[in-house]
């Protein structure tokens, strides 16, 4: 292994705390129903950051089902991850953001109905 390349401290270690999260190929590939969503959620994401990133919002901020918590994700990451899941069945692995203001980021929902609003005005002009 050349130098410059950093040797994994867990390689062939029965042990390897990673072991728990599981292997990418055993991942079950999407169903063309979550694929035909992930394809509406990337259009939607799209029309959301067009309309509320000038407004300042960063991305979004989602409720995980796994941990409870909220995870922080920027417009980029958002994209990336979906259209991973599109080609590849499987979405990337990917670092939370750093320390968010969650003042910057906007949930789904409300992306959703600003958008809703947004268009409900242009109709009425």
């Amino acid at each position: 292994m050349p130098e410059d390349v950093p040797r994994d401290p867990f390689a062939d270690d029965p042990n390897d705390p990673s072991s728990a999260m599981g292997r990418l190929e055993d991942a079950e590939p999407l169903t063309a129903a979550e694929r035909d969503e992930a394809i509406t959620d990337l259009a939607d994401v799209e029309v959301f950051r067009s309309l509320l990133e000038p407004q300042g919002v960063l991305g979004l901020v989602l409720d995980c089902p796994e941990c409870g918590e909220q995870h922080f994700f920027d417009w980029d990451l958002l994209r990336g991850n979906l259209r991973q899941m599109i080609e590849q069945g499987r979405p990337q692995v990917h670092e939370p953001a750093f320390h968010p203001d969650p003042s910057d980021y906007v949930t789904w929902e409300y992306a959703r109905g600003y958008v809703d609003g947004v268009i409900d005005t242009e109709e009425r002009r």
